[in-house]
């Protein structure tokens, strides 16, 4: 796949390195535009299935993952995809279980773990990371 995703584009994340992720919540209507080449998709229960390649991490809404190594694996897959594939992360709002994953793309970016969730509320959206035991998450999370 050639065509990453649009910078600016609803839900797109340009990290450091330069690599654009969009975050999304399962509950809106998809965006415009191209289909993911990857998602990963955040949620307590098995997600529909897609045209793309996907990963379901386990993950109920305002928790942490079930199973920390399988959520580490699947968002450093995502983060390595996301060099060359539009890559997509969604649980069904778009804000604590995206922004958290998206908040640990950024740590596996470059961004130290203290300010990943402040870059993820500066540059996805200010209410990314609900919970105080999702940004201990982040600030644990290691690339």
């Amino acid at each position: 796949m050639s065509e990453l995703w649009q910078d600016g584009a609803a839900g797109v994340l340009r990290l450091p390195s330069g690599r654009l992720v969009r975050g999304r919540g399962l509950a809106r209507p998809v965006p415009a535009g191209p289909e993911p080449g990857f998602g990963v998709y955040l949620l307590g229960h098995r997600p529909p299935e897609t045209r793309w390649p996907a990963r379901w991490v386990r993950w109920r809404d305002f928790w942490l993952p079930a199973d920390r190594a399988d959520a580490t694996a699947a968002l450093r897959e995502a983060w390595q995809r996301a060099a060359t594939e539009r890559v997509e992360l969604a649980c069904l709002g778009g804000q604590g279980r995206t922004g958290t994953a998206l908040a640990c793309l950024a740590v596996l970016d470059g961004v130290p773990a203290e300010n990943a969730v402040d870059f993820v509320r500066s540059h996805y959206s200010p209410r990314a990371v609900e919970t105080p035991w999702q940004r201990r998450y982040v600030r644990s999370f290691r690339a």
